[in-house]
């Protein structure tokens, strides 16, 4: 199971998982679901406490990983297969133009 915090500007709003099942689970973090309820990170899902779930990658995140390119740049550096969606997410999309960014929660095993 990989795991990302995904933050709106500076506020958390929530964590991504992909399970072990390679299921995609995004879920609103509590208290950005009570302070910012109207600050969705996008249209397609609205700030609310249920979480989405999906058998691919939400196209939301699927548009923050690069392309092209630099997608082969950062295929090649990382030694990520640009299949593994979630491993690009994870590894690109720290310090993303615009208002959201990932950043990966390290495994246990990895601390």
């Amino acid at each position: 199971m990989r795991q990302g915090k995904v933050f709106y500007k500076t506020y958390l709003a929530g964590i991504i998982t992909e399970t072990n099942d390679g299921e995609f689970v995004f879920q609103y973090d509590k208290h950005y679901v009570t302070n910012h309820p109207h600050e969705f990170i996008t249209f397609t899902m609205p700030v609310q406490n249920e979480a989405y779930t999906e058998k691919r990658l939400f196209p939301f995140f699927e548009g923050l990983i690069p392309e092209g390119w630099l997608l082969d740049i950062a295929s090649e550096n990382w030694k990520i297969n640009k299949n593994d969606r979630m491993g690009l997410l994870l590894a690109c999309c720290q310090n993303c133009i615009g208002a959201v960014s990932v950043k990966p929660i390290p495994l246990e095993d990895e601390k």
